[in-house]
């Protein structure tokens, strides 16, 4: 009886050794290839250098690149100065870097905006743009790389006086935004420049 017990186990045994020497690989090699050219999924290791953190761990997908595309609503630009990365309304955003907050405010067409002056790369600046209007951070703090400094914020908000942007039923927006996400832009010597060149 231990005999057959021990034999059903051994194979048991190879075949999932098996599977996992032989499938698992091409299985992961293949999802790596569709994300790629479907531009919905950056690998990890896009998010993991050591210049700069990811903004808002956990979320990968970009909704619009950066540079030229149509304005998904009015008041949004056809040049588009950074990344939207579509998340949940508090969502924790992180600071790439050290450095301080040079804003921390309404932003306009960005909503509620914090922006981060790079103290490592001086000629660099952070926008995180349709934040929560409860900030973690203010004016002139100084803030570590990886810190907590707002959440993504609410696609309506109100108390903004003569807020331009609003919504299909007429709702004031949190800048010119169609729903939650980040929008993550890098400005380097004044500059704005592809985020996704520095991950």
């Amino acid at each position: 009886m231990f005999s057959n017990f021990n034999k059903i186990f051994s194979f048991i045994f190879i075949f999932i050794l098996i599977i996992c020497i032989f499938f698992i690989p091409i299985i992961y090699a293949s999802q790596f290839s569709l994300g790629i050219n479907s531009n919905n999924w950056i690998p990890p290791d896009f998010i993991c250098q050591d210049k700069f953190i990811w903004p808002i761990p956990g979320y990968t997908n970009i909704s619009s690149y950066f540079g030229k595309r149509n304005s998904p609503t009015a008041g949004a630009s056809s040049y588009h100065s950074g990344l939207d990365i579509p998340a949940p309304e508090g969502t924790y955003l992180y600071a790439i870097d050290d450095g301080y907050v040079s804003f921390a405010s309404w932003g306009a067409g960005g909503g509620y905006t914090i922006v981060i002056e790079l103290i490592n790369y001086p000629n660099m600046k952070a926008s995180y743009c349709h934040v929560s209007p409860t900030m973690f951070v203010e004016h002139g703090e100084e803030v570590s790389k990886n810190e907590i400094i707002g959440m993504v914020g609410p696609k309506n908000v109100y108390g903004i006086n003569n807020n331009p942007y609003k919504d299909s039923s007429g709702n004031p927006t949190n800048g010119a935004t169609t729903g939650t996400h980040l929008h993550f832009a890098i400005k380097e010597n004044g500059t704005f420049v592809n985020p996704l060149d520095y991950y």
